[in-house]
């Protein structure tokens, strides 16, 4: 599944032109789908609180074993520790698409639409037990070590922020949709409706990136 996945990403970043990733693509995107996203309107909000002094973008389109978490952790911990620098002179933002967009709904979604199964993402600490709750959002497991300290709930906390594009929602809701032979049109609708608290939805995270680069934040990819 795994692999199947990278290639259908590849495809879909590139040209959103192969199957169910043409069908979801926004020039295809049936009204009913673009009436949710009207209603719930991706924007650019997230931008205006990056006003610190020390800010970086953690772009995260694979999820690394939880990785990315943790460089997020030690950026916060480490100019609190070596350099004196508090978390309010500090932000971070990290991204959730490609094969992370689903890292940034609530564990509703992944229980209903068996998203463990769908990304091959097992319970954190059970090897082989698909996950049936967003992995990241509490207590997450990074190289065999519990560091609810560097869940999405805590960093957040923290004074992080994390985007989720809608590009990718829209394209893998669509991917769920055609694997449980569900609509794509009410998939999208109740995976927008169950995005984590605080999680900004972004137009697109092509545009995103660049955004970030002209609002002074360094860039590292995960």
């Amino acid at each position: 599944m795994i692999r199947s996945i990278r290639v259908v990403q590849r495809a879909a970043f590139g040209a959103l032109a192969v199957g169910i990733l043409a069908a979801a693509a926004p020039a295809a995107v049936p009204s009913a789908l673009a009436a949710q996203q009207a209603a719930v309107k991706p924007g650019d909000d997230w931008l205006k609180g990056l006003t610190s002094s020390h800010k970086q973008f953690f772009d995260a389109p694979q999820p690394a074993g939880g990785v990315p978490l943790v460089h997020i952790l030690n950026y916060y911990d480490t100019y609190n520790k070596a350099y004196d620098v508090k978390d309010a002179d500090i932000d971070a933002v990290l991204t959730f698409y490609g094969l992370t967009t689903f890292y940034g709904l609530n564990d509703a979604m992944w229980d209903k639409y068996k998203l463990g199964e769908f990304l091959e993402a097992d319970v954190p600490g059970k090897p082989g037990t698909r996950a049936t709750a967003n992995p990241w959002r509490a207590a997450p497991v990074v190289l065999g070590m519990n560091l609810p300290q560097a869940s999405i709930e805590t960093l957040q906390k923290r004074g992080t922020t994390f985007i989720l594009c809608n590009n990718a929602l829209t394209i893998f809701a669509g991917m769920v949709a055609q694997k449980r032979g569900l609509d794509p049109t009410a998939v999208y609708a109740d995976m927008n409706r169950n995005i984590l608290p605080g999680v900004h939805l972004v137009p697109g995270m092509v545009v995103a990136i660049e955004q970030a680069h002209r609002a002074g934040l360094s860039y590292q990819r995960q």
